[in-house]
């Protein structure tokens, strides 16, 4: 097998932009060449990587499954040889990180600036997934490592919590329990719910937490997005169980935010795959975003 590191290039740039003309205008090659090298690489591996018509390029299986690896191996790649020439002395690269929603909205963006300010030759490159795709990343090794909420299971990764995030009450202004400055969890039984659906990393740990207790809810909805349970809330359609970092810093402006008691909390880790340190950028990012972590949201 002769694939070469050209081929593979033309290959990732037509798959993120599943056209031959915008991926050779992103690569610096003429549409001809970009097929040529297309018709190569199939050649080489002996099998079809992508269905052409006259309107669009689809990946087949086999380049879903090439596709998902490569940015991975090609960043690994031209790091090494950066290294090898002796041109960053592991001061200049890419980090991959894989983040859940809630986290890569509210968590994230402080920890990309901070990189941005003091690791400017470091390039992080954040991957928004469900918790359960953050993880399939990790283990395949797609990331460097990932940001989730604690994983039920742990037996094949490396974690290290930087946060522990209380869950709370969202609720309208009107409800029988606004008046309180604190809820029990046990309040809430036979209360209507929208609540996160189970692809969040918090799902779990909610239901966990109301059975715990003895409340048995009515759900009416479950939903991907915070903001999307709040402006169901704000309709009536029930009250929501969120983390507390899903809250933004400013409050909700239509709608009242209480402590649950006892405080439940989720843990946010970094998880990278057991017996595989990250490379050493990666570690300076991990550290970043440990840090950054602390000084953002200082513990209790």
């Amino acid at each position: 097998m002769n694939v070469t590191l050209r081929q593979l290039r033309v290959f990732r740039a037509v798959a993120e932009n599943r056209n031959f003309s915008r991926a050779g205008d992103q690569i610096g090659l003429t549409q001809p060449a970009v097929s040529r090298s297309i018709v190569e690489l199939e050649g080489q591996l002996g099998l079809k990587l992508l269905d052409r018509t006259t309107r669009e390029v689809a990946l087949t299986e086999a380049g879903h499954s090439l596709a998902a690896r490569l940015d991975r191996l090609l960043d690994e790649l031209e790091q090494t040889l950066l290294d090898v020439q002796g041109m960053s002395n592991a001061r200049r690269g890419k980090v991959r990180v894989a983040s859940s929603p809630t986290l890569s909205a509210n968590l994230m963006p402080a920890c990309i600036a901070a990189c941005a300010r003091d690791e400017p030759d470091i390039e992080l490159v954040l991957l928004d997934r469900i918790q359960q795709d953050v993880l399939d990343s990790v283990r395949a090794g797609e990331v460097d490592f990932g940001v989730v909420i604690e994983p039920a299971s742990q037996d094949d990764l490396a974690c290290e919590t930087i946060l522990e995030d209380p869950f709370c009450l969202v609720l309208p202004p009107g409800h029988r329990l606004a008046g309180r400055k604190q809820v029990r969890w046990s309040a809430l039984d036979g209360e209507a719910m929208v609540l996160l659906d189970h692809a969040s990393g918090s799902r779990r740990l909610i239901d966990q937490a109301l059975a715990q207790h003895g409340a048995r809810c009515v759900i009416q909805q479950q939903v991907g997005h915070p903001t999307t349970a709040f402006r169901m809330v704000e309709a009536g359609i029930g009250i929501s169980v969120m983390p507390a970092l899903a809250v933004p810093p400013a409050g909700l402006r239509s709608l009242e935010v209480r402590p649950l008691t006892p405080r439940v909390e989720r843990a946010v880790m970094l998880v990278h795959r057991r017996n595989r340190a990250p490379a050493p950028l990666a570690q300076r990012v991990w550290q970043l975003i440990r840090q950054t972590t602390a000084s953002v949201h200082p513990a209790p």
